[in-house]
């Protein structure tokens, strides 16, 4: 097939990816969203006024949903740096109240992700030094004995209380939704995952039993908030240690992941892949995010390298390219294969990346250099 020409790829480009969409009572002016990045610029876990204009810049020049970076949930377990904010306490969440009327003025949307890392801590580290790991069962991605604290029915109930209270917060605050950080290898997926859940109780065994503490999570979250107030999942296959291992090898494992966790109450999945555009199972051409929506009815955000590179910025001129670019990442959306598409790096390098690929102006976006993960611009 030839490649489309660059003012079609254009014109496509901006009538799709306007279009808005509803995530529960949400509405979003676009099909862009931020993807969350751990960015340790805020200390003693307060974001500042440059972590607000940060977010507000990106929101301004036409991202419609922002998912802030990983905010650790009020629980001595949860987080390994002082650097990175919480979504607990009064300063803190003054702050975030902060972002969200920037982001708000903006006019974007903005979720914040709530985030437990589990057994990725190592004890001695802030911003609780005492504090223990824990996990399903004391186990971290990789090793095949106990380095730390398998939980207690009293620890679930204490991190399952941290989420919802988080949630809580987030919408007294203003914010227009969550999202549960459930991916990577960091404390619910490590749940969901057998590499690491080895429990004998109600939380481990098959894949429907390894869903109960995050179906219990989203399910204190639904009954914390209002109605309408949007529940976003994210997950992945791969871990941070480990990125060949897999929740699912056939689809009809992965449903028995995730229906339990839309029945809770989830409204949205946030599909975190590597690589986009990649097939997930074997005889289908979906990817995480179609197979998602597929298997849930809910709605779906792809992730993975969106924008990352000088191929895919190739692709979006109509050059052909060795990676998947923008015209097929349109097709997929007017499949309705998923419904909106996450960026991350592409929008650290450049916050004007939204603004310009909605007015077409491909020749200007930039290759995403590691130079851009020093600095809040």
């Amino acid at each position: 097939m030839t490649a489309p020409a660059p003012s079609t790829a254009a014109s496509r480009a901006a009538e799709i990816l306007s279009r808005p969409i509803h995530i529960n009572g949400l509405r979003v002016p676009n099909r862009i969203a931020m993807a969350p990045m751990t960015r340790m610029f805020s200390p003693g876990g307060v974001p500042g006024e440059d972590v607000a204009s940060y977010y507000a810049r990106r929101a301004g020049a036409g991202v419609g949903l922002i998912v802030t970076e990983g905010t650790y949930v009020g629980h001595e377990s949860a987080g390994q740096s002082d650097s990175v904010p919480r979504f607990h306490g009064e300063e803190q969440l003054a702050g975030w109240a902060r972002v969200a009327e920037e982001v708000h003025a903006a006019g974007g949307a903005i979720v914040p992700q709530l985030w437990h890392i589990g057994m990725v801590r190592e004890q001695g580290q802030p911003p609780y030094a005492d504090a223990p790991a824990v996990g399903p069962s004391g186990i971290r991605v990789g090793a095949d004995e106990p380095t730390g604290h398998a939980m207690t029915q009293l620890d679930v109930d204490d991190v399952i209380g941290a989420f919802a209270q988080a949630a809580a917060a987030a919408e007294r605050i203003g914010f227009d939704g969550v999202e549960l950080h459930g991916a990577h290898g960091y404390l619910l997926d490590q749940f969901l995952w057998a590499g690491t859940n080895r429990r004998g109780d109600a939380y481990g065994g098959d894949p429907v039993a390894r869903t109960k503490f995050v179906a219990e999570i989203v399910a204190a979250v639904r009954e914390t908030v209002s109605p309408e107030f949007p529940i976003v999942f994210r997950f992945s296959q791969w871990k941070q240690e480990a990125y060949r291992a897999r929740l699912a090898e056939t689809p009809e494992e992965l449903e028995a992941i995730l229906a339990p966790l839309a029945s809770a109450g989830v409204d949205a999945f946030h599909a975190s892949t590597r690589r986009y555009w990649r097939p997930e199972f074997e005889g289908s051409d979906l990817n995480l995010a179609g197979w998602t929506k597929k298997l849930t009815g809910r709605t779906t955000i792809t992730v993975g390298s969106v924008g990352l590179d000088g191929d895919f910025l190739r692709g979006f001129m109509g050059e052909g390219s060795p990676v998947k670019g923008i015209d097929d990442l349109l097709d997929a959306l007017e499949r309705e294969e998923y419904d909106m598409v996450a960026v991350g790096r592409a929008l650290l390098q450049d916050p004007e990346w939204a603004a310009k690929v909605l007015a077409g102006r491909f020749d200007e976006l930039r290759p995403y250099e590691a130079a851009a993960l020093k600095s809040l611009s």
